[in-house]
């Protein structure tokens, strides 16, 4: 999707944390001050950088929409925020026609259900930090609310604020729920023997066998992995590749074929390398320095070359959870091996095992006979 006109999502380097972050500047070449002030907040409070640059292109879509609609950011209603679902749901050569109406004929061209909720949510974000932070909104989006009793009433969407932290999106679409692709295992085997290094196989190896993400990987550190116990520990740190642990730190059981290709991979090709970091430039330089996401990035597009299989890192984790529910895994063990914070994102995420899949389960149950469906 083409940037919005007169407002750009910019690369920042900061003085502290991550020193990568993204800001929002207008046509001015200036940045956006309530925007910059959200964004350098969550910069503060360690959201990841893959988080602050969405939110940085969420709210570039907003403060162009508001610029285009004579709008003032902190006097809006809960009308303006229907016309920019409207405005989303344009194809980007649209939204500067005047007084287009964004047709059913013509959404398709737009952002997604999926897509227009995620602007929502980082609207909404975006507005209770300021109105946390002292911004008088006034009557600001007015929504209506249905009362438990049955009957109904008008309340500003931000009113929660003054009592409970309370997040419930007033706005959405209805959007198709979004299945995590995975891999079956013959995929997984191409990939992994498309691999020419043993460091390549070791780390898409530790995906698939821990489903760890990517950036857990590669800020893994030798003492990280107990050989003895087969376990792989993800510990939430700092890292000079900027690789993070999402959801903090969590111990993962793996097999003893990891372990023998990890020992194997230090043997053949780390050999007296001095570094703490598993995965390290062994062909490339700076040598012994950690991956980073980008050579990361630049290896899968190798294998995927190599291959014909479409796939990223990530793909990895689903795989791996989908496999362990699917012999039986119980879903808050699978929640803890995945680093949840709570069964229920587990349950939303993987809720999509197949009609299969429900039928082997109805099986071993007793409910169904083995010939049901023939």
């Amino acid at each position: 999707m083409t940037p919005s006109p007169g407002y750009v999502v910019q690369r920042v380097v900061m003085p502290f944390g991550d020193l990568e972050s993204w800001t929002v500047v207008g046509a001015d070449a200036c940045t956006v001050e309530p925007v910059e002030a959200f964004l350098a907040h969550l910069h503060a409070v360690e959201r990841s950088v893959n988080t602050v640059r969405a939110y940085a292109h969420d709210l570039r879509d907003w403060f162009a929409f508001c610029a285009r609609a004579g709008l003032v950011w902190s006097n809006v209603r809960l009308e303006d925020v229907g016309r920019f679902v409207a405005w989303l749901r344009l194809g980007p050569e649209s939204r500067d026609v005047p007084n287009v109406v964004a047709l059913p004929t013509l959404a398709s061209a737009g952002c997604s259900e999926a897509t227009v909720n995620r602007k929502l949510s980082a609207v909404s974000a975006f507005y209770e930090f300021h109105q946390r932070h002292g911004v008088d909104l006034g009557d600001l989006l007015v929504t209506w609310q249905r009362r438990r009793s049955g009957g109904s009433s008008w309340r500003p969407l931000l009113a929660h604020l003054g009592s409970r932290p309370e997040r419930t999106s007033r706005i959405r679409l209805r959007a198709d729920k979004q299945l995590p692709s995975t891999l079956d295992e013959q995929q997984v085997a191409a990939v992994l023997e498309s691999c020419e290094r043993l460091r390549d196989r070791l780390l898409f190896t530790v995906l698939a066998e821990t489903g760890l993400r990517i950036g857990e990987a590669l800020g893994l550190r030798h003492e990280d992995i107990d050989a003895a116990a087969c376990v792989v520990s993800v510990v939430g740190r700092a890292n000079t590749n900027g690789a993070r642990a999402k959801s903090g730190s969590r111990q993962v059981p793996v097999p003893g074929r990891l372990i023998r290709m990890y020992c194997d991979y230090l043997h053949v090709e780390y050999g007296d390398l001095d570094s703490d970091y598993v995965f390290v430039n062994l062909w490339a330089d700076p040598v012994g320095a950690p991956m980073t996401y980008r050579s990361v990035h630049d290896l899968t597009l190798r294998l995927r070359s190599r291959t014909g299989i479409r796939f990223s890192p990530h793909v990895f984790r689903h795989t791996y959870a989908t496999s362990l529910l699917r012999r039986g895994v119980a879903v808050e063990v699978v929640s803890k091996l995945l680093g949840h914070a709570s069964i229920a994102t587990t349950g939303d995420t993987y809720s999509h095992l197949s009609v299969a899949d429900a039928r082997r389960a109805l099986v071993a149950a007793g409910v169904l006979d083995h010939g049901s469906g023939l």
